[in-house]
């Protein structure tokens, strides 16, 4: 359901800023997609796992208002974020 530890340093690593960058919005938002993207896979075999799913609503959430943030403040960066990550919005 969790990420590895080298799976995160590799989206960290595709999405930072710079060398030392562990917590812009784009490195969040990056992580809480892969996530997303496990835990969906998760609930496909699990359906009645309510306990990941309320996680999994709040975790789409969380990416909703960063991504809002960095629409807000970045709208290049923003564009180029959720294109690189196959987000709809």
């Amino acid at each position: 359901m969790s990420i590895t530890t080298a799976r995160k340093k590799e989206v960290i690593a595709d999405s930072q800023r710079s060398a030392n960058d562990s917590g812009s919005p784009e490195v969040q938002i990056s992580i809480l997609t892969e996530r997303i993207k496990s835990l969906t896979e998760h609930l496909k075999q699990h359906r009645h796992d309510f306990s990941s799913q309320r996680g999994l609503l709040q975790m789409v959430s969380r990416r909703r208002r960063l991504l809002t943030y960095l629409q807000r403040k970045d709208r290049p960066g923003y564009q180029a974020l959720i294109t690189k990550l196959g987000l709809r919005r």
